[in-house]
């Protein structure tokens, strides 16, 4: 085995596949992605070059930065909601009665697909029929607000879906990440007369704090690229209030058939996500990192 691990032509031949399948599936679309950009294209008929001039465009275009903010705020409350996500994990991994069933419901949203879950909150939020404003007329409250359809609070109001569908992925992580905590480290605190709250935020929370950057990373990278849920509840609209950097792309692209325009948001949403991920991961850099055994 030595022997054949030693010869650099073998390893080559071990390498080569998987080096193949990543140019093809991940190098290759980048750089087309940006070549495109690059074109004036309607998806079907013939490349006219013309430079930078979707790029010079794309700085000028008011919508645009107006679906960067969108997406840069949804950013925001994808990090803070792991504050959230954290805590449950602390009480789940707890010996608390009724944590096993819990452990179970929260895992629900993560079995629906982005469909599904987008009709279930559709009729969660219809102005007459939902539940929600059901909930608020029987408490008094009229009229009630027209959630999808009113352009201030849409936004908001789809943040709510999103941060649910995604609330059983991240408290896996961290339930996961919490339960391989070494016990003896758990039981020497509280012999030393630590309570709960000081064993989770001095002991716990610290030695999982690799993970938790990770998932730091995940939720902003995410939400500068989601789509799919809220293209299914609003299509951006109304008026582009929730226009997000992903459905403006596939707007320019499916509806207005301007490709190379839509490339070049494309390629400026991957320089935009390698920059937060760059900025973060300097931002999150610790000098020593806390180790177990």
């Amino acid at each position: 085995m030595d022997k054949v691990m030693s010869n650099k032509k073998i390893i080559a031949m071990y390498i080569l596949p998987a080096l193949l399948l990543i140019l093809a599936l991940i190098y290759m679309p980048i750089v087309l992605t940006g070549y495109y950009g690059l074109m004036k294209w309607d998806g079907v008929g013939t490349m006219e070059y013309i430079g930078l001039s979707n790029y010079k465009e794309l700085v000028q275009d008011g919508l645009f930065w107006n679906s960067v903010k969108h997406s840069f705020l949804l950013g925001v409350f994808s990090t803070l909601s792991l504050l959230v996500y954290l805590l449950v994990s602390l009480v789940l991994s707890a010996r608390l009665r009724g944590a096993n069933l819990f452990r179970k419901i929260y895992l629900i949203p993560m079995l629906l697909s982005s469909v599904a879950i987008a009709q279930l909150w559709l009729k969660i939020f219809h102005p007459t029929n939902g539940v929600l404003n059901h909930l608020l007329s029987s408490l008094g409250i009229d009229p009630t607000p027209e959630w999808l359809s009113n352009p201030s609070i849409v936004l908001y109001a789809i943040f709510i879906p999103i941060l649910w569908q995604y609330a059983g992925f991240y408290i896996l992580i961290y339930y996961a990440a919490l339960k391989n905590v070494p016990a003896s480290l758990i039981e020497a605190a509280s012999i030393d007369g630590a309570g709960p709250w000081r064993i989770a935020f001095s002991i716990r929370v610290p030695l999982i704090m690799e993970v938790i950057k990770v998932t730091i990373v995940l939720a902003i990278v995410g939400s500068l690229k989601y789509f799919d849920l809220i293209y299914v509840m609003t299509g951006g609209g109304p008026n582009g209030a929730s226009e997000v950097m992903a459905s403006y792309m596939y707007r320019k692209a499916f509806k207005e058939y301007d490709f190379g325009y839509a490339s070049a948001i494309g390629f400026f949403l991957l320089i935009i996500c390698l920059v937060m991920t760059w900025l973060i991961r300097k931002a999150t850099a610790a000098k020593d990192d806390i180790q177990y055994s």
